[in-house]
């Protein structure tokens, strides 16, 4: 009897967490349209960026910059992890691709600038042997990836004055489709000049050429800056709903772990009871002989 009270306690266990399980998925998918939604508001966005520097570029060329001779050129990067757990390997995955594109630039340890976005990928980096000079916690909703987003432009602002800053890359998790996802990097610095060329060449898309009143140097500073803004802030949303594809791939197998077990419980308990019921049976059974041969 004991026995059959502990299987049930064990599988009442099971259900209630089963029910967690359930609650982590839906806020899992509902999170993932949140921050799909808040890449998608980019669109317009970045469509206007895209426009002002065509206009500028049409009429102004964007220099090299200044020319550093016998400087220690340094690279950096911005890497989008996570501080909460339960997403199976997503901070694995990110630090090796992070690792695998270091080896791949052939950049070493002492000319690599670190900025790391999430306490458990810092922590998997460290182990790495990566110095992880900056670290900034996650955005917890679509609302607060705005300032987390202005604080990494300070960051990589801060390295151009004090370094002699080669590149500067994010290295994020991409969200395909569903609980899918997979790392990327995208560089930041210096500006793609294919992409410049493309917008600068293409046709305006109304009849009236735009202009601008303003210093071009400094209005090309000022795109540059949003264009980074936008890039950022959509590395920022696809790594968190990769976050939450990766939250909700694993909650999907914990519940299927979980129905199995309650399922083998189940059974232990419907073979016990029936043990149980086979013995009472066969001691009445046994009882009632033994009344007969008495009489």
């Amino acid at each position: 009897m004991q026995n059959m009270q502990a299987l049930k306690k064990r599988h009442d266990t099971a259900e209630d967490l089963l029910s967690v399980v359930k609650t982590m998925k839906a806020m899992a998918a509902a999170n993932i349209r949140e921050y799909e939604r808040a890449e998608e508001s980019l669109m317009h966005y970045n469509h206007g960026i895209a426009l002002a520097l065509r206009g500028l570029l049409r009429h102004y060329r964007a220099g090299n910059g200044v020319q550093r001779k016998n400087v220690q050129w340094m690279t950096g990067m911005v890497i989008l992890g996570s501080d909460q757990g339960m997403n199976g390997s997503f901070n694995d995955r990110i630090v090796g691709h992070a690792l695998q594109t270091l080896e791949r630039q052939r950049t070493g340890h002492d000319s690599l600038l670190t900025l790391c976005v999430g306490q458990r990928a810092r922590d998997r980096l460290e182990s790495e042997g990566i110095n992880v000079q900056e670290h900034l916690p996650v955005p917890g909703s679509p609302v607060d990836i705005t300032p987390s987003v202005q604080q990494v432009i300070t960051v990589m602002d801060r390295w151009n004055s004090r370094h002699a800053i080669s590149r500067i890359v994010v290295v994020y998790n991409q969200h395909l489709t569903g609980a899918t996802y997979e790392p990327c990097t995208n560089r930041l610095l210096p500006l793609d000049r294919t992409w410049l060329k493309e917008i600068t060449s293409a046709p305006w898309p109304s009849r009236r050429v735009p202009t601008f009143r303003m210093e071009p140097g400094r209005l090309f500073s000022l795109l540059v800056r949003h264009y980074l803004f936008s890039s950022v802030f959509q590395a920022y949303a696809e790594s968190l709903a990769s976050e939450n594809a990766a939250r909700l791939a694993a909650m999907q197998g914990a519940e299927r772990n979980i129905r199995e077990r309650m399922d083998e419980l189940k059974n232990q308990y419907q073979q016990l009871r029936q043990t149980s019921i086979t013995e009472e049976l066969l001691e009445v059974v046994a009882g009632f002989n033994a009344l007969r041969e008495g009489r």
